[in-house]
């Protein structure tokens, strides 16, 4: 039996839409990984736990396909705190600074040289024709906003993936040439199931903070602001220079100081925390 997935859309109000995407996605991703030689797993370095898809991977591990942990951000934390991070094969790089996209080309290059492919050749007409079978195929899963598509594009070397800032921007599967032999394979962001939830605060908050759910689209943003400071104790106080004993005060004052009030003077709590979750989504919060 196949593991079930969830994903993130992007955008809201269109329920039925969203149920035909949830049950297209996840199965075309596990397809994927199915027709993958290699899988790249993209985490992000501040949240590599959370990020992981562990359905995935067993999927990957029972197939004895390879695996490599791309961590993206890491411009975001630090060499300190990736070095704990106990997976492997990993390695580090940064879209934003375009750092270390070489060495993770290279290391798809030296795990591809240990994949023994079968090549295929078909008779059309006179003519011998290659296929495609003979070509590593390195598929590309992750959490929704974790940096895919921007990866793929540095990876190519030119702008092969759309990108955009709402989770769940790539909408199907791109073929991607990276060398003569090799080519990679993008897919939809995906949530795990078991993590996904469209009513459960607690649940639509993690997504938010890690980046399957936009700052945009979440619909109480103060209670995603309430979890994190939960989970992360003084970074917002601290990044502000405030000094709030909960997250309500934090949004109080950060709203008087924006500007970003109702009529009446009264701070406009909705938009205060859509900036504060802007600034985490987009890494101009450091962890």
């Amino acid at each position: 039996m196949r593991p079930r997935y969830s994903f993130s859309s992007r955008r809201t109000g269109h329920l039925a839409k969203m149920t035909k995407q949830r049950q297209k996605y996840p199965e075309l991703v596990s397809k994927i990984v199915d027709t993958s030689d290699i899988v790249l797993e993209i985490l992000d370095a501040r949240f590599p736990t959370q990020t992981r898809n562990l359905d995935l991977e067993l999927q990957i591990r029972q197939q004895k396909k390879k695996i490599i942990y791309v961590l993206n951000k890491s411009d975001l934390t630090t060499p300190e705190k990736i070095n704990k991070i106990k997976i492997s094969p990993k390695i580090s790089i940064s879209c934003k600074n375009r750092e270390k996209i070489k060495d993770l080309r290279d290391l798809i290059k030296r795990v591809a040289k240990t994949i023994e492919k079968i090549e295929t050749r078909t008779l059309k007409g006179e003519k011998i024709v290659e296929t495609d079978e003979k070509r590593i195929k390195v598929g590309v899963i992750g959490y929704p906003n974790t940096g895919k598509s921007s990866i793929l594009n540095l990876l190519a070397g030119k702008k092969a993936a759309g990108v955009g800032s709402d989770a769940g921007f790539t909408k199907g599967v791109q073929k991607i040439r990276l060398s003569e032999n090799i080519v990679l394979l993008d897919t939809p962001g995906v949530i795990p199931e078991d993590q996904y939830s469209t009513t459960k605060k607690e649940k639509i908050a993690t997504h938010t903070l890690f980046g399957g759910k936009s700052y945009t689209q979440v619909k109480e943003p103060d209670m995603v602001v309430q979890d994190l400071m939960q989970k992360f104790p003084n970074i917002l106080q601290e990044h502000y220079k405030l000094k709030a004993e909960d997250s309500e005060n934090l949004i109080e004052q950060l709203g008087k100081i924006k500007g970003f009030l109702k009529k009446g003077g009264k701070v406009n709590e909705d938009k205060t925390s859509r900036f504060i979750l802007k600034q985490w989504q987009l890494g101009e919060i450091i962890v």
